[in-house]
């Protein structure tokens, strides 16, 4: 009964014509983001945060805006995948194994179909395991002390070098970077100036927005001014689209094991929709054996990572909801939004937020009908925008990202940070190394530091008091095999190499 009075509560909020609005505006523009090579969820949220508070949205209507938004960019990123053999964003990487070649065999509307139906399949069984799950973890969220959350934040940091990064030593430096950046400003207990060179902008700390906004927007347009704005044609020709019944009900046991498979990786803090995408495809793969034909355009393989990557959406909602740590690039983003707009994520916010969090859930159970019913029948007007030159729309990216940050802060400073950590986020992805730590980093350094100072003064300083209980124990386990497993994983599981001309 409480579940049905809670989602009563959300639809009560969701179905309000303005929340409404918001979810299906938040679609729209997150298919558009996506289907723009480059650009992807973590950015376009990112560059939507500012607009949230100069429309002067409340908590839940902002979560909603940026959700549906996030949702729509996880859609959208297989639009580019199959029709410029370019993925929209990460985890629409193993779109283009079988999405490019049925393009090029004049099945591009019926790729495209299909791939919709299952971002649709994987999104709302995540959103059900959300609605299912989150209560049930938040209440084991209680039984979490100083010692638990530091082995938590942890596990967070270490499975960030996994499966869903190229190199743990260069996913280790960068939570380094974000560990050090987070302890700039005045220390809460001593009161001293902490790496601030004396400069008085810096004793508040490192304003999580300025960075990821710099890491993310502003690196783009350097990356933009390195390419002189070489723009990529459409290079398959999009018939008539058509609803493939045949197909779809071909897929219908690949999107459900997809599905359950993409949620789980979700769910661990860290890996998010990329590790998701790519475990779903390599399980069906394996699933169908050579007869399968994987990675020569069948419907199978256009299925299964599209519905993984967007059930790992919804996935990694859950640890952010219920524990406070994010499960992906991008939910580490509406993390630092919920906390700019003083909700901090927990076991608690169920209980005392509740309007947030099912009017959250209830929107995205609207949100993934309205993507879908968006991305089929309009899916040629999502096509039309990758014309859209970038010389167009990296300078409107700018111009959001700088009004967006000066409304909030009002400082000349923050601009001219936010500038610096584009250049830092440039330098960075050239030499390959992930910003997502870094922002994990600077989100979650200073609850990290007060977790351990607590345990140190409950413990009168026995670091043993860290490893006292079967939750941290467990913590640590996992932390550790996360962070080694992948380097001998490797060396079975080879990436399959996306197909080109």
């Amino acid at each position: 009964m409480d579940l049905l009075s809670n989602l009563a509560l959300g639809f009560g909020i969701a179905l309000s014509p303005f929340t409404l609005m918001l979810a299906v505006f938040g679609c729209f523009i997150g298919t558009i983001i996506g289907a723009l090579p480059g650009l992807g969820p973590s950015n376009g949220v990112a560059i939507l945060i500012p607009l949230t508070f100069s429309m002067g949205l409340d908590a839940t209507s902002a979560l909603v805006l940026m959700t549906a938004v996030y949702y729509g960019a996880m859609y959208g990123g297989r639009i580019s995948s199959i029709l410029l053999n370019i993925p929209g964003d990460e985890p629409a990487l193993m779109t283009t194994l079988d999405g490019y070649p049925m393009a090029k065999a004049g099945k591009a509307a019926d790729a495209l179909v299909i791939s919709g139906v299952a971002s649709f399949t994987g999104a709302f069984l995540a959103t059900i395991g959300l609605m299912l799950l989150a209560p049930l973890l938040a209440g084991v969220a209680f039984l979490f002390g100083p010692a638990e959350y530091f082995a938590l934040y942890l596990l967070a940091f270490a499975t960030l070098g996994g499966m869903a990064s190229n190199n743990q030593a260069k996913a280790a430096i960068a939570s380094c970077i974000g560990l050090g950046i987070a302890m700039i400003g005045v220390d809460n207990n001593s009161g001293l100036p902490r790496l601030t060179g004396g400069n008085l902008h810096l004793y508040d700390g490192v304003d999580f927005l300025v960075a990821i906004v710099g890491l993310f927007a502003i690196s783009e347009v350097f990356f933009f001014i390195e390419s002189h704005g070489k723009n990529t044609s459409i290079g398959v020709k999009l018939d008539k689209v058509r609803v493939p019944w045949a197909a779809l009900w071909e897929t219908k046991w690949t999107q459900l094991r997809a599905s359950l498979v993409g949620f789980v990786a979700g769910v661990l803090p860290g890996a998010g929709a990329s590790l998701g995408s790519f475990l779903a495809y390599m399980s069906e793969k394996s699933i169908a054996g050579e007869e399968g034909k994987f990675g020569t355009g069948v419907p199978k393989g256009v299925a299964a990572p599209e519905a993984g990557n967007n059930a790992a959406a919804g996935g990694a909602l859950v640890p952010m909801l219920t524990l406070g740590v994010p499960g992906s690039g991008t939910t580490a983003v509406l993390l630092a939004l919920l906390m700019t707009l003083n909700i901090t994520p927990g076991p608690t916010l169920f209980a005392e937020r509740p309007e947030v969090v099912w009017g959250l859930i209830a929107s995205l159970l609207i949100a993934n009908v309205v993507l879908l019913l968006m991305n089929v029948p309009m899916v040629k007007i999502f096509v039309h925008i990758l014309s859209v030159p970038a010389w167009v729309l990296l300078p409107g990216v700018t111009m959001i990202s700088f009004v967006g940050i000066y409304s909030l802060s009002g400082s000349y400073f923050d601009l001219l940070l936010m500038v610096g950590f584009g250049a830092l986020g440039y330098v960075l992805r050239k030499l390959d190394v992930p910003t997502v730590p870094i922002i994990l980093g600077i989100l979650l350094g200073g609850h990290m530091e007060d977790a351990l100072r607590r345990a140190m003064v409950l413990s009168s300083g026995d670091w043993t008091y860290l490893f006292s209980s079967n939750i941290a124990i467990g913590l640590w386990v996992i932390a550790v095999a996360g962070f080694v497993a992948p380097m001998f994983l490797r060396g079975v599981l080879k990436k399959p190499q996306r197909v080109t001309d």
